[in-house]
């Protein structure tokens, strides 16, 4: 049997995958300023979705952060650098998209520090950001990124954009109740742990996010600028009507997938 102390040590942490337990440690769940939205993306580089979100942002002249896999960053270490060409903040997610829990101390600090070496000399500056893969933590993990000067961080709200059935639509629907001043929202740049091309979703979706952030008086970047931790403000008045998608401009269709 387990001692309930052992126990509460690996598995206490994973709790904060839940969003109700999130909701009292906010610094950890990415509660930032009031004016702000930190975007974050997970699971890249991928060889054409990377690129493609990249563009959209561009266009919307937008600047998000990027939880890079180290094994996909070392085959295409090209891309990595043009995240960071593209003034956007590169973040740990882990070597490969596998669960920590069971996982000893010595093998998760050992993939940690290889992600976090990895950006470090592609970007020349150690990274600050750590989010598990699948939003779980444990005990473990948490000594292991603390010991390598990274800062956990998870979500707020998310698209669900890993799903085979995720469309635009259901992308922004899925974002828009949790779009406030402070929200952190988790998307995906690639399908290495999603459905195949779930991707193009969140590529159709983010013209949609933007003008709702915009609408909402909420102004889109990276954790970097998002103030993690800082006393939250008074909240701004939120949209008390469902959540409506509403087409707007954009250089590509919004794609089914």
């Amino acid at each position: 049997m387990v001692p309930a102390g052992v126990a509460a040590y690996h598995l206490g942490p994973a709790a904060t995958w839940l969003s109700t337990v999130r909701r009292w440690v906010p610094a950890l769940a990415g509660q930032g300023r009031p004016d702000h939205v930190a975007l974050t993306f997970d699971d890249g580089p991928g060889p054409g979705s990377t690129p493609a979100v990249l563009s959209v942002l561009e266009a919307l002249d937008v600047r998000a952060t990027f939880f890079v896999l180290g094994a996909e960053l070392a085959r295409r270490p090209e891309l990595g650098r043009a995240v960071c060409a593209a003034g956007h903040e590169l973040a740990v997610h882990g070597w490969d998209h596998r669960w920590l829990l069971g996982r000893p101390f010595p093998r998760v600090r050992e993939d940690l520090a290889r992600c976090r070496d990895l950006v470090a000399d592609l970007t020349g500056r150690p990274p600050v950001w750590f989010r598990p893969p699948y939003g779980v933590l444990t005990g473990d993990a948490l000594l292991a990124a603390r010991s390598l000067g990274l800062r956990p961080v998870l979500w707020t709200a998310w698209g669900r954009d890993w799903a085979a059935t995720a469309t635009a639509r259901s992308v922004v629907e899925a974002v828009t109740p949790g779009l406030s001043g402070g929200a952190t929202l988790l998307l995906h740049d690639a399908d290495h742990a999603s459905a195949p091309g779930a991707w193009r979703s969140t590529v159709a979706a983010l013209p949609h996010i933007a003008a709702l952030a915009a609408a909402r008086g909420l102004a889109p970047g990276p954790l970097s600028e998002h103030g993690v931790g800082a006393p939250r403000g008074p909240s701004r008045e939120e949209d008390a009507h469902p959540p409506r998608f509403t087409p707007v401009p954009s250089a590509s269709p919004a794609e089914s997938r």
